[in-house]
């Protein structure tokens, strides 16, 4: 007997989406795409960009899940949706680039922090959870950016419309400073 879908984790669902399976496939995206779209619009404000992201994220998807064991693993499937998403949305930024020549699209400002800022910590202690919360924002971008989101320094200057150099600079900056606060 077949199980009901809404009764799998996405990595079976990813599993079965690399075996040609359309049901799978859009329950799939029925649970990811809100939360991918949402952080998305965190990275970017143009909603034109961000709708073509997210379906060429879903796209990838289909097209490379067979392919992608390791990823179909219980609780890696989302983070490989969100890792192809941010590659898309830097390729999308480049592309961007070159046809304009103007500065990337600026990230969007949130009043509220972001879901993995509170987990990571939530998962800290309050010294450095308070010392997070004093670097200014530019330096938090650039820490999100390199160590939450996992970019590289090239990813993040294109991402943040920035010099790499900025980002590294940035990112020494953040780490003396935690060091600092900290001892």
């Amino acid at each position: 007997m077949r199980r009901s879908l809404d009764t799998l984790d996405e990595g079976e669902l990813l599993r079965r989406t690399g075996r040609g399976d359309r049901r799978a496939f859009d329950e799939l995206y029925r649970r990811t795409a809100p939360w991918l779209l949402v952080r998305l619009r965190r990275r970017c404000s143009d909603e034109d960009l961000v709708a073509e992201v997210l379906q060429d994220t879903y796209l990838a998807v289909w097209r490379s899940a067979g392919s992608q064991r390791h990823a179909a693993a219980s609780g890696s499937a989302v983070g490989w949706l969100w890792t192809i998403a941010a590659h898309r949305l830097i390729d999308a930024f480049r592309r961007r680039e070159r046809q304009t020549r103007l500065p990337t699209v600026a990230t969007v400002e949130t009043v509220e922090p972001a879901a993995e800022d509170r987990a990571l910590a939530g998962d800290l202690d309050a010294d450095l959870e308070q010392a997070l919360l004093a670097l200014p924002d530019e330096l938090r971008q650039v820490l999100r950016a390199l160590v939450l989101d996992g970019l590289t320094v090239r990813e993040t200057s294109l991402l943040l419309g920035m010099p790499e150099g900025t980002v590294k600079t940035r990112a020494r900056r953040a780490r003396i400073a935690l060091r600092e606060a900290l001892s």
